[in-house]
Order: C-alpha cells, then sequence, then structure tokens
C-alpha cells in the first residue's frame, strides 16, 4: 500500500508511529473514551492505535477541513470534542469567546520535551491553554515541469493569466485575503477597510484563472495533474513531492503565514482527564518522531526533534530559512467586528462571476 492511501483513506480510522511505548503518565488513563477531532492527514500511522493499547481508553477519531470548519462546530455549543488542534490565531478567538478550558500541566509531564521557545506565546501566555502541536508556513506548491522559469510570487496565483485555469487557492477565507494582502505590499494583520477591499478586489479579478478554491485538497489536485500551482501548507506539499520529485514548493519572495498549531481542550468535553493523557502521548518524544516524520510537519518537540534524520532537520520546506520567516508573519486575531468583514469580502468572492 503506498504512502498516498495510508494518508488519504484514513478518514475514520487510526493513525501514526508504528512502535511501542508505555506512558509515563499511566496514573491518568481513566476507562472510557476520548473525542479528539483533528485535521485530515495530521497524524501518524498508527498513533491512535498505541494510545489505545497503551491507556485502554477508545478513540473516536474525526476530521476537519479548515480552522473556518472547526470554529463553526464549536461555536455554537461543544458536540463532545475532548481534543482539538486549532491554529494560534483561533486560539486567541477562541480564549475571547471563552470557549478553552485551562489544561493541568501536571497531567503533561511530556511538556517538558517542548522547546522554550514556543512557551510564552502572545496568543496564549503562559501556555494556559494549550501546548504545541506543529508549525510551518503556507506558500506555493508547483509543477517544476510545468511552470515558466522560477516561481517566487504570489503575483503567479494573484496577478496573472500565465497559468489561467491550473492555479488552485486555499477555502480558507482570512488566509486567501492574508496572502492577498502580502502580495499587495501590506501586513497580513492590516484589516483596514481600505486593505480588505483591495485584496478582495485583485481576488475577484483573478477569479477567471481559478480553478478551485480547495477544501484541504489542494496538494492532491497539483498531484493529479489538475493544477500547477496550489496554495498550501508546506507540509501537505511535503507529502506528495514524497511521491512525485516533479513538486516543489516555496515561501515566495513576499513572504508566506507562519502558523503553529496546538492542543486544546474545548469547554463541554466530558473526557477531560482523557483529554490529558492523550495530549502527554502526542508530546512523548518517540510518538513525536513518528508523527512528524510521517506527516513532514515541523515538531517543536525537542525529544522529537533528536530522533530525527538530517533530511528532515535540514528540509528548508519544513524548517523555513531566516530570510523566509523575517518577511512572512503570523496571523493575530482582531476581534469579532474582523470576522464579519471577512466573512461578507469572503461571500462577494465567492459570488463573483
Amino acid at each position: 500500500m503506498s504512502i498516498r492511501i495510508n494518508r488519504r483513506q484514513f478518514l475514520t480510522g487510526t493513525a501514526a508511529v508504528g512502535i511501542s511505548i508505555t506512558l509515563p503518565n499511566g496514573v491518568f488513563a481513566q476507562e472510557g473514551k476520548v473525542n479528539f477531532y483533528n485535521w485530515d492527514t495530521y497524524i501518524g500511522e498508527n498513533t491512535i492505535e498505541e494510545f489505545e493499547s497503551s491507556t485502554g481508553i477508545k478513540v473516536q477519531y474525526d476530521l476537519y477541513a479548515d480552522n473556518d470548519e472547526l470554529f463553526a462546530k464549536l461555536k455554537g455549543g461543544n458536540p463532545g470534542y475532548d481534543l482539538i488542534i486549532p491554529s494560534n490565531d483561533y486560539i486567541e478567538q477562541m480564549l475571547d469567546a471563552e470557549m478553552l478550558l485551562p489544561l493541568n500541566r501536571a497531567k503533561i509531564p511530556n511538556a517538558k520535551n517542548i522547546d522554550v521557545a514556543f512557551m510564552d506565546p502572545s496568543f496564549d501566555r503562559g501556555r494556559k491553554f494549550s501546548l504545541p502541536y506543529m508549525w510551518g508556513t503556507i506558500g506555493i506548491g508547483y509543477r517544476k515541469s510545468a511552470v515558466d522559469g522560477e516561481v517566487n510570487s504570489w503575483a503567479d496565483l494573484f496577478d496573472s493569466d500565465k497559468y489561467s485555469g491550473r492555479i488552485a487557492l486555499m477555502n480558507e477565507s482570512k488566509t486567501v485575503l492574508q496572502m492577498a494582502m502580502k502580495y499587495l505590499g501590506s501586513s497580513i494583520n492590516d484589516w483596514s477597510d481600505e486593505k480588505l477591499a483591495e485584496a478582495e478586489a485583485l481576488i475577484i479579478k483573478q477569479k477567471p484563472h481559478i480553478t478551485a478554491f480547495a477544501q484541504d485538497n489542494g496538494q492532491d489536485l497539483l498531484l493529479s495533474g489538475e493544477v500547477d500551482l496550489a496554495m498550501e501548507w508546506n507540509g501537505d506539499i511535503l507529502q506528495i513531492m514524497e511521491e512525485d520529485d516533479d513538486i516543489g514548493y516555496v515561501v515566495p519572495k513576499e513572504g508566506g503565514l507562519l502558523w503553529e498549531d496546538a492542543m486544546c481542550i474545548p469547554k463541554g468535553g466530558e473526557n477531560v482527564d482523557n483529554a490529558h493523557a492523550l495530549i502527554n502521548h502526542l508530546l512523548d518524544g518517540e510518538v513525536g518522531a513518528g508523527i512528524a516524520s510521517f506527516i513532514n510537519y515541523a515538531t517543536p518537540n525537542t525529544a522529537a526533534q533528536a530522533l530525527m534524520d538530517a533530511a528532515y532537520m535540514e528540509n528548508p520546506a519544513i524548517f523555513p530559512s531566516a530570510e523566509s520567516t523575517s518577511v512572512s508573519e503570523a496571523s493575530v486575531y482582531p476581534g469579532a467586528e474582523w470576522v464579519r468583514k471577512v466573512d461578507e469580502a469572503w461571500t462577494r468572492i465567492k459570488a463573483a462571476g
């Protein structure tokens, strides 16, 4: 069975490491279950099976395509999820809406494995409500044999007919607008009416050349040959680069988006102790290394990094260069009024002919 099938057809099953471990915090493993809501293709091959075997806790593993779907699912009341992995700015948004429980760090001894550089982010000071899972960039995946010269600018996606009908953008409203703002020379966190209108107009103008607003499958469209350029998460492109050496990835010269996904426990779940046990499992060094090597995202887990080979640690598509990070930005949640503006702009973009 190919890697592709393993990753893409894991829709309701388990997920990643292929190793056997004994959890040091077995005392916290209570009988019962835990409901885990995660991104597609974002776990190791046997991670869940190993957790279930080690603890006796059954995992219900459900998938979402993007942060908007996750937030929409929970904002009206948690339907029963115990562990979620939102991105940094959505964690801010959830904290603003009082949707998250504080973590009990005494139940997560493997938190010691996290790089100290990640332990006091602006979106969750002191890491009271979240612990980091993976981090990375959003940039451009492309088919080397189909592009003309070097791909190094968002212009190829937002302001050119060179690849008309061969372009996929993400289906995340905020992210697409932010990358358009980045191309136009603005900060991705400048949500003034003027900057938002400029980004909206640019995307609407470019829309005849856009093949799809991909629902977390831009990499699939690129791999199948349906598009030649795709805005995507770096790890998703890296996964298909393993299967097709004609695929490349770049953070454009204007900069991209720096993101972090983190583990959080939403209010309303019934299995809080089991959620803590699962977080601790995911932060184990061997488990973290297995996940990172399978999904090809950058781990903030130093114990996991120590087990990784040079091909992983020295890959600039996983750990971006200082030059790339210097021109890239992390997204900040600017408040509820901004959500309304973005939603309205996105509705107009989607409705445009």
